[in-house]
C-alpha cells in the first residue's frame, strides 16, 4: 500500500511540476470602477492602468464571475457589486484577452452571490421542475460559452458553480458534504454543466469550487462524493480566508492530503484575501475584528500574503492563486457605499498595497 501511495504522489508531482502556474485575481468589478472614475496608483503614487500594472507584478490570469440575470438581484447585493451579466462579462473577457490574460470564468448559477450561505435558484428558473434543472443548467452554460466563443473568447479555466460545499440551486440540490442525501441531484447538475463546457470549450480545464480547506474531513468527503459519481472535472478549487477557514498550517495539511487522495487533480486557491482596515465597513463589529488571525493593517495583510505564498510553494499540486476583489478602490469615486478593505489598492489613496508585491513570489 505504501508503494502505491508513493507512486501516486510521484506521478502527481511530475504532472503538476510542468503544469502552467497561474497568478491573478477576481477583477469582475474593474470596468465599473473605471467607468465611475476610480484612480489607480502604483506603490509610489503614479497613476497606472490596473491590468497593465498587474502584468508588471507577474499576473497572467484573471477570474470573472457570471450571474444569470443580475437585474433580479436585491438592492443590497447590487450595491455590493452584482452586475456581471453575459454582456458585461463578454466585454470584460474580450479586453482581458487583448491584454494577454488567461481567463477563469466563474459560473455562479444564481442572479447574485452564490456562496456557503446562499445558492438561490435564478428568478427565471424558479418554476422549473427539479428534474428539469440539469437540462436548464446545460442549456444556459452552453449558451453563455457559445456567446463568448462567437466573440473569439475561450476561457482557459471554467468554474462549474461557486463555493458549492453545501450544493447549489437550493433547495433542489442542497447537500451536507459529510452525509448522503440529494447527491444524485447535485451530480446531475454538475455533469450537465461540465458536459456543456467540454462541448464548447474542449481545451478549458474545469474547476469544482469549495470553501472548507481548514477541514480535511469535509473537503475529502465532498470530493469523494464526486469521485463516486464520476463527475468530470480537472481542478479542485478552494477558497481560503484566514478569518474563516483556519490557519495556513491547516490549509497546508489539506493540500498535502489532497495530493495523496486525489493525485490526478490540480489544486488552485481561487479566492483569498485579508483585511488591511475596517474603515467604512458595515459588516465589521469592531475596528479589530479578526485581528486574532493577522493585524488589521497594511502590515498584517502583507504578512498574511507572504506566509500564504511561502506555504503554497511547498505544494507541487497547487497551480493557481487568485486574490478576491483586488480592484477594490474607493479613491475618486463613490461606486460602492461601503468598503470591504481586503483589496490590493488602498481605498483612501488608490495606491497599490504592499501585499501585491508578495504575490509575485508565487510565480
Amino acid at each position: 500500500m505504501k508503494r502505491l501511495i508513493t507512486f501516486l504522489l510521484i506521478a502527481a508531482l511530475l504532472q503538476t511540476a510542468t503544469a502552467q502556474r497561474y497568478l491573478g485575481g477576481d477583477i469582475s468589478l474593474l470596468p465599473s470602477y473605471e467607468k465611475a472614475g476610480a484612480v489607480y496608483r502604483d506603490y509610489k503614487g503614479k497613476q497606472i492602468s490596473p491590468l497593465r500594472f498587474f502584468k508588471t507584478q507577474k499576473w497572467n490570469a484573471a477570474r470573472v464571475r457570471l450571474f444569470v440575470n443580475p437585474e433580479y438581484a436585491p438592492k443590497n447585493h447590487v450595491e455590493e457589486g452584482v452586475c456581471q451579466d453575459l454582456g458585461y462579462v463578454t466585454a470584460l473577457c474580450k479586453l482581458l484577452k487583448e491584454e494577454g490574460y488567461a481567463i477563469m470564468l466563474d459560473f455562479h448559477y444564481s442572479d447574485y452571490w452564490a456562496d456557503p450561505g446562499k445558492q438561490e435558484i435564478p428568478h427565471l428558473w424558479k418554476n422549473a421542475a427539479a428534474a428539469d434543472l440539469p437540462d436548464t443548467v446545460y442549456r444556459y452554460t452552453r449558451h453563455a460559452l457559445e456567446r463568448l466563443a462567437d466573440a473569439g473568447i475561450e476561457p482557459e479555466m471554467i468554474q462549474v458553480g461557486n463555493e458549492i460545499t453545501n450544493g447549489m440551486l437550493w433547495p433542489a440540490a442542497k447537500v451536507v458534504p459529510t452525509k448522503d442525501g440529494n447527491w444524485e441531484t447535485l451530480a446531475a447538475l454538475l455533469s450537465s454543466g461540465s458536459k456543456a463546457c467540454r462541448e464548447v470549450c474542449p481545451k478549458a480545464k474545469l474547476i469544482i469550487h469549495t470553501e472548507k480547506p481548514g477541514s480535511w474531513n469535509i473537503t475529502q468527503s465532498f470530493y469523494n462524493q464526486l469521485r463516486r459519481r464520476n463527475i468530470d472535472y480537472d481542478i479542485i478549487g478552494l477558497s481560503y480566508y484566514p478569518m474563516w477557514h483556519g490557519t495556513i498550517k491547516q490549509l497546508g495539511n489539506t493540500l498535502d492530503s489532497t495530493a495523496c487522495h486525489f493525485p490526478d487533480k490540480e489544486v488552485m486557491i481561487v479566492e483569498t484575501a485579508a483585511y488591511y482596515s475596517h474603515e467604512n465597513d458595515k459588516w465589521a463589529k469592531s475596528p479589530d475584528q479578526y485581528a486574532e488571525f493577522y493585524p488589521i493593517s497594511t502590515k498584517g495583510q502583507r504578512q498574511f500574503t507572504r506566509e500564504l505564498v511561502t506555504e503554497l510553494k511547498r505544494h507541487a499540486n497547487v497551480t493557481g492563486l487568485f486574490w478576491w476583489f483586488p480592484e477594490e478602490n474607493g479613491y475618486a469615486n463613490d461606486l460602492l457605499p461601503c468598503w470591504i478593505n481586503r483589496g490590493l489598492f488602498n481605498n483612501r489613496t488608490g495606491k497599490a498595497q504592499p501585499a501585491l508585491r508578495e504575490l509575485k513570489a508565487f510565480k
